[in-house]
């Protein structure tokens, strides 16, 4: 399968910038682990569902507070313009802060790095405050976190081969054999395949003493470096073998996996110190979809799936009534066409493919079928080389949304009782009404508009304790993020 390499312009952001080439995918189908991939196949029976209902969080259970900003900064990189790549949730920050029912604070990655030279030193990470969240459509209204701990180049001299469109995850965990750390995932858009992918580092800042680096098994590295968040201690003692860290990731284009992706593991030997630099960690597979790189056919994969669909965030629900979830938040494309191209100027509606890939079909609808002849034409100006909108997979539209996994699914996967692919969302929420969707117009041409906005949502982090949900809308408040909260109850 070939990939076709990008030219990226030095003064625009990379962090969201074009996916790569891969194929689009056929009608949905389902298969037997082991068929042949790259055609139909016969759908595996699936085990009865387990009767838990009652013990998953539902979509009444969570209830929307509102959103604040995060602070400004300096010059790049530091600042959270063009940010937002990773965020986790300290329980033990900001003693003297939980009065207001906020406690804690947010570790939050800013400006991303930048390839050639540009930007060596961004994915700097700041911890910041947790004020209370305000319900508006007004960004003026909206209360502001503070410094805690100002940024600081955590990853400085590491991961220095994977800064073309970087993507990474956090994870604070305290664990007794270990005491708090940072755990870190890294990898970028086109992801080489002999570079360890994860790290930790101290969530003291100024002296973050980063150390790895490690593989997650033989796991595709395009399916573990996304996104990190942590198992609750009793599920993972009970089905992953004490692996208490979730790593994964899922990107438009479909390499890593047709859906999102979830790995547990753990990176520390008994006595907490670090496994050996270059180890391949023992990993539990809980979620993996079939991988674009096997099949162009969509199989094996979540219902529903598109190309450009991305999921940028995870965290694993509980309560303090026992109910329990695992959730994505991500950039959905519902479109009845996606495409790898460009925005058509002349609407939505239209396709706009970029004619010099003919490897593989460019525009696909909703059900898989090759779309119409009209499509394949192109909206490009050939002579001038104009297109409205940077090179990528789109679709005529996007939506955000959570999906939520029922965790009796995935420990079943655990057992080796359902294949990786099978487990489905038992629920979809949709928050665009909760965001801003107001981006910086000069960074209209790489994320698009009105249905077509994509890129709207980041990472996400969750306070177990208090049951808070905190999430990234990028691109909300000029070029930097701003944090929506939402009450798991």
């Amino acid at each position: 399968m070939k990939r076709t390499p990008f030219s990226f312009p030095a003064l625009i952001l990379l962090a969201a910038l074009v996916a790569c080439n891969l194929p689009s995918g056929a009608p949905q189908d389902s298969g037997e682990a082991g068929s042949p991939a790259d055609g139909p196949s016969v759908a595996a029976p699936l085990p009865p569902p387990p009767a838990n209902a009652a013990e998953l969080v539902q979509p009444a259970d969570i209830a929307y507070l509102g959103a604040f900003r995060l602070p400004d900064g300096g010059d790049r990189p530091l600042t959270f313009e063009y940010g937002g790549n990773a965020m986790t949730f300290n329980p033990d920050g900001d003693p003297g802060g939980d009065t207001d029912g906020f406690p804690g604070s947010l570790f939050v990655m800013g400006h991303d790095r930048m390839p050639y030279g540009d930007l060596p030193d961004g994915n700097q990470v700041a911890e910041v405050d947790i004020p209370v969240p305000v319900i508006s459509r007004n960004l003026a209204d909206l209360n502001m976190a503070g410094y805690l701990q100002d940024f600081s180049n955590i990853a400085a001299a590491a991961f220095t081969q994977l800064d073309e469109i970087p993507k990474a995850g956090m994870a604070y965990l305290d664990r007794p054999e270990t005491g708090p750390l940072i755990h870190l995932a890294w990898g970028q858009h086109l992801q080489p395949p002999d570079v360890p992918s994860h790290a930790w580092f101290s969530p003291t800042l100024e002296a973050p003493g980063m150390t790895g680096f490690w593989f997650i098994g033989e796991v595709d590295l395009y399916s573990v470096n996304g996104y990190m968040f942590e198992i609750p201690a009793p599920w993972a003692e009970s089905y992953t073998g004490g692996r208490y860290l979730a790593t994964g990731r899922m990107r438009d284009g479909g390499q890593g996996g047709m859906g999102p992706a979830l790995i547990a593991y753990i990176p520390w030997l008994a006595d907490g110190s670090p496994a050996p630099s270059g180890t391949r960690l023992a990993e539990t597979t809980l979620l993996l979809y079939e991988n674009a790189y096997n099949t162009e056919e969509i199989v094996r994969a979540l219902n529903g799936y598109q190309y450009p669909d991305e999921w940028e965030g995870g965290a694993w629900l509980t309560t303090a009534s026992g109910r329990s979830a695992v959730l994505f938040a991500g950039t959905k494309s519902n479109g009845t066409k996606f495409w790898y191209g460009y925005i058509n100027p002349a609407g939505n509606e239209y396709a706009c493919v970029d004619t010099h890939v003919t490897d593989f079909p460019t525009c696909r609808t909703a059900d898989g079928g090759i779309c119409p002849a009209a499509d394949f034409l192109g909206c490009c100006n050939e002579e001038t080389g104009g297109c409205v909108s940077l090179r990528g997979w789109w679709s005529n539209r996007f939506d955000a949304q959570f999906i939520m996994y029922n965790p009796d699914d995935l420990a079943r996967v655990a057992a080796g009782e359902m294949e990786p692919w099978q487990p489905q969302p038992y629920a979809v929420i949709d928050i665009d009404e909760r965001l801003f969707l107001d981006p910086p117009e000069w960074d209209l041409q790489m994320l698009g508009w009105g249905d077509q906005r994509r890129y709207r949502i980041g990472d996400a982090a969750f306070d177990r304790a208090s049951g808070l949900l905190y999430v990234l809308e990028l691109y909300a408040d000029g070029a930097k993020p701003v944090v929506h909260v939402w009450q798991v109850r």
